[in-house]
């Protein structure tokens, strides 16, 4: 079992190589062993589209060198007809005798993977570093279950919490390498949030693939920098007038913009993780709706000592401390002289 902790290891590796390029498909690395437990070949899922990690490793070798091999897998090998024939069914073909898996395919439409390996006489060795396996493919799991995108909130403030003064200035706060790190953070997410406050306030490049603007009354000037590239959403409660000049605008138009209405519109879209990047009003409302499932928090060694600085995360009113809500502390990265602390729902 030791072996394969470190061949499924090595597996989570090689999956991450594509973050931020597989959505809405999952991360995934192969392994694939001789029959003597040699390794013979290794492979992931690249990008969406592309071959899976299973078939990555195994066309690259000739047809009977893994004849009562071991192939080792992050994720379930699919039993469906996607953008390429089933996993399973490769697998059987090649003559495993064994599969190593770490998490099981929670999709119902791709699952049954492990049934129909075993059926062919192929022993399947199951949870092999699972809880590592699942916290890789966060973003799936959440998307499959929950049916939502996953959201990250980002954060950058004070040792007393706060993201500017009370006058709105904010630059910078954290250091150029802090800001760096949370630019690289963005790449592994399908779009950046953000809300028109933040764009008159910063007028934010924030360069990514795509990008979601919460524009209630359509107040920003759509020749700000953000607007420049990508492809933008903007939410608006606000009909657009005239004809839109803009191609990689798409307005999306509701009599009242909440959460709810936003990440179901989005979802459709086959946007599957959101890196939620705004002032404390619009972070504290994901707070106070529950619809958070990882924060990122940038402190700065800086303490603003004003109370009536802007507060990282503002969205509701408590009275008691028992009606705070609680996360759990998962990583913290030194990024001298800042530091980034990582959090999730408890």
């Amino acid at each position: 079992m030791d072996n394969y902790s470190k061949y499924m290891r090595t597996c989570f590796k090689l999956a991450r190589k594509a973050e931020g390029k597989t959505s809405p498909n999952p991360l995934v690395g192969c392994v694939v062993l001789d029959k003597f437990g040699n390794k013979i070949s290794e492979g992931y899922h690249r990008k969406y589209g592309e071959n899976h990690a299973e078939r990555d490793a195994l066309l690259k070798l000739d047809k009977d060198v893994a004849i009562g091999g071991t192939l080792i897998v992050n994720l379930e090998p699919c039993n469906h007809h996607g953008k390429t024939p089933p996993c399973s069914d490769l697998i059987i073909e090649r003559g495993l005798k064994r599969v190593v898996i770490s998490s099981i395919d929670t999709n119902p439409v791709a699952s049954g993977g492990i049934k129909k390996l075993e059926n062919a006489g192929i022993e399947v060795i199951q949870g092999v570093l699972e809880e590592e396996g699942n916290e890789l493919n966060e973003v799936f799991f959440t998307n499959i279950n929950k049916k939502r995108p996953f959201i990250v909130l980002k954060t950058a403030t004070t040792i007393d919490g706060k993201i500017s003064t009370k006058t709105g200035d904010s630059k910078w706060i954290t250091s150029d390498r802090a800001r760096k790190y949370a630019r690289k953070l963005r790449t592994k997410y399908d779009a950046i949030l953000t809300s028109s406050s933040t764009v008159l306030a910063d007028n934010p490049e924030m360069k990514h693939k795509t990008k979601i603007i919460i524009d209630r009354y359509l107040k920003c000037d759509l020749s700000a920098q953000i607007f420049k590239n990508g492809k933008i959403y903007i939410f608006t409660e606000k009909t657009p007038s005239g004809v839109n000049e803009y191609p990689n605008i798409e307005f999306i138009y509701n009599n009242e913009i909440t959460i709810d209405f936003i990440l179901e519109e989005l979802f459709k879209r086959k946007i599957m993780s959101v890196f939620v990047e705004a002032g404390g009003k619009l972070l504290g409302s994901f707070v106070k709706e529950g619809y958070v499932d990882k924060i990122y928090h940038f402190i700065a060694p800086k303490i603003t000592n004003d109370n009536s600085a802007k507060s990282a995360f503002d969205g509701d009113t408590i009275s008691l401390i028992s009606q705070a809500k609680g996360f759990k502390l998962v990583d913290m990265k030194k990024l001298y002289p800042d530091v980034l602390l990582t959090y999730k729902p408890l």
